[in-house]
């Protein structure tokens, strides 16, 4: 049984991973622009670009059920020297093929993190894992606040060819979580207690999965339009580069906020009222966010980043509310669906901007993330699948 106190620092130290990891995950949709230009590409083929760094989620489900049975913790410590090299060495990549393999290396790295990291977290959150969740999450809307800043200043600095110099701290932050998360004790299911099989616990989440796969299919066009193409989007309308980042960073920023206290407020209202706050939230101002021009954007996006990224933490507390000697396995599910759903939306979107225009796309998408609503309607709490 897990210690039911909520161990603040152990906390901290895995939310601080997540941090130094995504922060090199948040590189590639600050330089979109500059990679479109550099080698020709059309908006779809640079949106296929994160298609590809998700593809190795495929494997979340079997990663999921080697680390039910192995220490998860090196897992989470190679993450970030794997993303951090490969991120870091896009800029002097000379054909859309490198960069390809460049963007898969950095999803294997994604994929070692994400899917252990979350059952690390609920074993050192005792009884209050919507707030260790909120904590975790916060750790990556950081990293994808202070990302696109660095990653421009890098830019600034040394030129595109030059953020290779990136590199050596993402292997510097994952020597020093070596020494960090060693130290924290990763509490093992006694399987003799709970002879639940795996085909067992999958019937029992089926349901709970095909709900949680309708609200992230119907959010996930939201999510790419003001994240991977968002800098995109107001490069087109005649921002600068910086102006594009640092409106992403503003998001982000919001976002962070948004995932530290949705996971706690949902401890207090409940998962499911949380999430129908966002879903009705999100869509409409969105709309004023596409109808809106100078200054007032920006009070858009930090209310659209506020509530788009705190379903995250809410999401995953329902996931991990469940009690299973597989939850490695099921928390890995989990991220292949998010992540295969979000990769179908994110090429839709790239694909209708080059048809239509990036502002027709946005219009669409909005009135498309209101398909949330019904699926937050029929969600259960299915607490419990295994006791």
């Amino acid at each position: 049984m897990n210690n039911r106190k909520f161990n603040l620092g152990n906390v901290l130290t895995v939310s601080l991973a997540h941090l130094f990891h995504d922060v090199y995950s948040s590189f590639l949709a600050p330089i979109l622009p500059l990679l479109i230009h550099k080698l020709g590409i059309s908006v779809f083929q640079a949106g296929l670009l994160d298609i590809i760094r998700q593809i190795p989620s495929l494997m979340n489900p079997l990663l999921g059920l080697i680390a039910d049975k192995v220490s998860v913790r090196y897992l989470i410590i190679i993450a970030p020297a794997i993303t951090a090299v490969s991120m870091s060495l896009l800029g002097i990549a000379p054909t859309y093929t490198i960069i390809a393999v460049l963007i898969f290396m950095a999803g294997i790295g994604a994929m070692l993190f994400h899917v252990p990291a979350p059952v690390m977290i609920k074993q050192v959150s005792g009884d209050r894992i919507g707030k260790g969740m909120s904590f975790y999450m916060l750790g990556g809307e950081l990293a994808r606040t202070l990302g696109p800043l660095i990653i421009l200043a890098a830019i600034s600095l040394w030129g595109l060819d030059g953020t290779w110099r990136l590199a050596p701290f993402g292997v510097i932050a994952s020597t020093i979580l070596f020494f960090r998360l060693r130290k924290i004790k990763v509490i093992k299911t006694d399987k003799t207690r709970n002879a639940v099989g795996i085909r067992t616990t999958l019937q029992g989440m089926t349901p709970f999965f095909i709900t949680i796969a309708g609200i992230i299919f119907f959010r996930a066009g939201l999510k790419a339009a003001l994240t991977i193409y968002l800098p995109t989007y107001l490069t087109m309308k005649g921002s600068s580069l910086w102006i594009a980042g640092a409106s992403l960073s503003i998001l982000q920023l919001a976002g962070a906020a948004g995932t530290f206290l949705a996971g706690s407020i949902s401890d207090k209202i409940g998962r499911k009222n949380a999430l129908l706050i966002i879903a009705i939230i999100n869509p409409l101002f969105m709309w004023l966010f596409t109808h809106l021009h100078g200054w007032l954007t920006i009070p858009m996006l930090i209310i659209n980043g506020f509530f788009l990224f705190g379903s995250g933490p809410v999401l995953l507390a329902m996931v991990h509310d469940h009690n299973s000697r597989h939850m490695s396995l099921i928390n890995g599910i989990y991220m292949t669906i998010s992540f295969v759903l979000s990769s179908i939306m994110i090429m839709s979107v790239g694909f209708l901007t080059d048809k239509i225009g990036l502002d027709n796309t946005y219009s669409i998408i909005t009135f498309f993330a209101l398909g949330t609503i019904p699926f937050v309607l029929i969600l259960k709490n299915n607490k419990g699948v295994e006791k």
